[in-house]
C-alpha cells in the first residue's frame, strides 16, 4: 500500500480509536499496550497484511525525537520532588553508572558471540543500556501497582534520566567508528560539556518557564499548553545547539516546572498526559512499520541469547553494583532489575547508525529491535506477577485508605474536602497578590471569591483585594495554617 494523505488519515484515526479501547483492556490480558502498537505497526508494514511501504530511518528518527521530548516532559511534570528527593542518589547512580556498566557488559558479550568488532559490539551495548521512559512511565502509571520501598519514584527517575547517558554513549561510539584515528579520551571533556550545558539549560527553562507562563496573559486559555510545547522544543534545540544534552535539559525543565505553582497547571499536565499517549502510539507504530520481520527471524538465536543475557545477568549486575552503597532491600533490587524495560528509546537510537552509514547498521538495528520486543513481552507483561512474587507490592485496599490525601483539585467536590470562607482584612499579607504568587499547599484550592455583591471564579491571575471573601476547599491542611498564610480569620 502506498501512503497518501487520505489513507494516512483513515488508518491513523482508526488506530487511535482502537488505542482508546486497547488501553482500557490490554492489562486485563497482561499485555503492555505499547507492545500491541509495535505489533500493529509490523502487521501494517511491507511484510504484513497492510503492505505499507515505509523505509525511512531519517523520518523515523525525527518522529522519535519529537515524541521522546513530549514523553520525557510529561513524565517529568508528573514527578513529585517530595517523592524523588529521598531516592535521588540511587536514581542518579542507576542512570549513570548503571548505564555504563550495562553498556560494557552487554558490549563484551556481543563481541564474544558475534562477528561484530569491539566498537560495533559496544555500540549495541550503548544503544540498549538505558531503560525506556515511554515503556516504564506508561506501564507503571497504568498498571496500578502499589510498590513498597519507594520503588516507583526510583524507577521513574531512572527511566527519565538515563536516556541522556545512553544517547551520549551511542553518538560518541558512532563518532569513533567513523573516525578510527580519533583519540577515545576526547569523549571525556565532551561528556562533561554535554551534561553541564544540558543541565544548566534545563534549570534555566524550569524556573524561567514558570515566569513566562505566569506573566504572559493569553487571550485564550487553550493557548497555555501550546506555549509550553514551544518552550519544550526550544529548550531541546538550544541545549543541542550549545553542544549540550537536549534530553537531559527537557527532563530537568519538566521536573522543576512540575514542582512549582503556575497558571493552568492541571490543564497543562492533563494535556501533556494525553499528548504523551498520542506520541507513544505514533512512535511505536512508526517503529513497527520500519522493521522487516523476516530480518528478525534471521537473528533469532543471537537475539535471544543477548536478550536473556541482558535481562538475567547484565541488568541485575549493573543494578546491584550501582546500588552497592545504598540501603535498599535485596528483593527491591531484584525488582528494579526486572523493570529494566527496553522499548522505543533503544530502537530510535538504533536509527543513528543507519543514518551514519555504518557498515553493519542494519544488523545492529535488527538486534536492538528484537531485544526490545523480548523485553516488552517478557518483562513488561509480568511486572505485577513479579512484584507479588518478590513481595514488593501492597494489597489494593491499602492504597484506597490514602487516596483522599492526593491533589484536592481532583476531589474538591467530594464530601471529604473541607469548605471554609476566609475574610481578607486590611492587614492581610496577600492583598494585591495574584493567586499564583501565593505559596499555597497542594491540597488548598481557592475556588470562588465573593467581592462586594459579585462572585468571581478564581484563577491564577486573580488579584486578592481587601474585604474579599475567599471560598476555600482544603483537605489535610489545618485551619490555623491557612489563616497564617492569609493572615486573616476564618468565617
Amino acid at each position: 500500500m502506498q501512503l497518501s494523505s487520505e489513507n494516512i488519515l483513515f488508518i491513523g484515526s482508526f488506530l487511535l480509536l482502537l488505542s482508546v479501547f486497547a488501553g482500557k483492556t490490554s492489562y486485563k490480558f497482561g499485555i503492555p499496550i505499547l507492545l500491541f502498537f509495535l505489533g500493529v505497526g509490523m502487521l501494517a508494514g511491507s511484510e504484513g497484511i497492510g503492505k505499507i511501504q515505509f523505509d525511512d530511518p531519517k523520518l523515523t528518527q525525527f518522529i522519535g525525537i519529537i515524541a521522546l521530548n513530549v514523553i520525557l516532559f510529561s513524565g517529568g511534570l508528573g514527578t513529585k520532588w517530595k517523592n524523588v528527593k529521598p531516592v535521588l542518589w540511587p536514581g542518579v547512580a542507576l542512570s549513570t553508572f548503571g548505564v555504563l556498566i550495562t553498556a560494557f557488559i552487554v558490549g563484551a558479550y556481543v563481541y564474544l558471540i558475534t562477528q561484530l568488532t569491539f566498537l560495533e559490539s559496544f555500540l549495541v551495548g550503548s544503544i540498549i543500556s538505558s531503560t525506556d521512559a515511554a515503556s516504564v512511565f506508561s506501564i507503571l502509571r497504568s498498571s496500578k501497582l502499589n510498590l513498597k520501598y519507594k520503588l516507583k519514584p526510583i524507577l521513574e527517575l531512572e527511566s527519565g534520566s538515563n536516556d541522556p547517558m545512553a544517547y551520549f554513549l551511542t553518538v560518541s561510539i558512532i563518532g569513533l567508528i567513523l573516525n578510527p584515528g580519533q583519540n577515545a579520551l576526547l569523549i571525556i571533556p565532551l561528556f562533561f560539556q554535554q551534561f553541564i550545558v544540558g543541565g544548566l539549560v534545563g534549570v534555566i527553562f524550569g524556573y524561567g518557564g514558570k515566569y513566562i507562563i505566569n506573566r504572559i496573559r493569553l487571550d485564550y486559555e487553550g493557548l497555555s499548553p501550546v506555549l509550553v510545547i514551544s518552550l519544550v522544543y526550544l529548550c531541546f534545540s538550544i541545549a543541542n545547539s550549545l553542544n549540550g544534552n537536549g534530553f537531559l535539559s527537557v527532563y530537568l525543565f519538566a521536573v522543576i516546572l512540575g514542582n512549582q505553582n503556575y497558571i493552568h497547571k492541571n490543564q497543562i499536565i492533563s494535556f501533556f498526559d494525553g499528548l504523551a499517549w498520542l506520541m507513544q502510539i505514533v512512535l511505536f507504530l512508526t517503529l513497527g512499520l520500519l522493521v522487516y520481520p523476516s530480518n528478525l527471524l534471521l537473528i533469532i538465536v543471537i537475539g535471544l541469547g543477548i536478550s536473556m543475557f541482558q535481562i538475567f545477568l547484565a541488568r541485575p549486575l549493573s543494578v546491584f553494583l550501582s546500588l552497592l552503597f545504598f540501603k535498599i532491600p535485596r528483593n527491591a533490587k531484584y525488582y528494579i532489575s526486572w523493570v529494566g524495560l527496553r522499548g522505543a528509546v533503544p530502537i530510535v537510537f538504533a536509527t543513528y547508525p543507519l543514518i551514519a552509514g555504518i557498515e553493519k547498521a542494519h544488523l545492529i538495528f535488527d538486534i536492538v529491535y528484537f531485544i526490545s520486543l523480548i523485553s516488552l513481552l517478557l518483562q513488561g507483561s509480568t511486572l505485577s506477577f513479579i512484584s507479588k512474587m518478590l513481595r514488593v507490592s501492597y494489597n489494593e485496599d491499602v492504597n484506597l485508605k490514602t487516596i483522599t490525601t492526593e491533589s484536592i483539585e481532583k476531589y474538591k467536590n467530594s464530601v471529604k474536602s473541607k469548605y471554609t470562607e476566609y475574610y481578607i482584612t486590611s492587614d492581610s499579607q496577600i492583598i494585591g497578590k495574584q493567586i499564583v504568587d501565593i505559596k499555597l499547599p497542594d491540597d488548598i484550592v481557592i475556588a470562588v471569591i465573593k467581592r462586594n455583591k459579585d462572585f468571581i471564579i478564581a484563577d491564577g491571575h486573580t488579584v486578592i483585594n481587601m474585604h474579599d471573601i475567599l471560598m476555600v476547599f482544603s483537605d489535610t491542611t489545618p485551619d490555623s495554617k491557612i489563616r497564617e498564610i492569609f493572615r486573616t480569620s476564618g468565617r
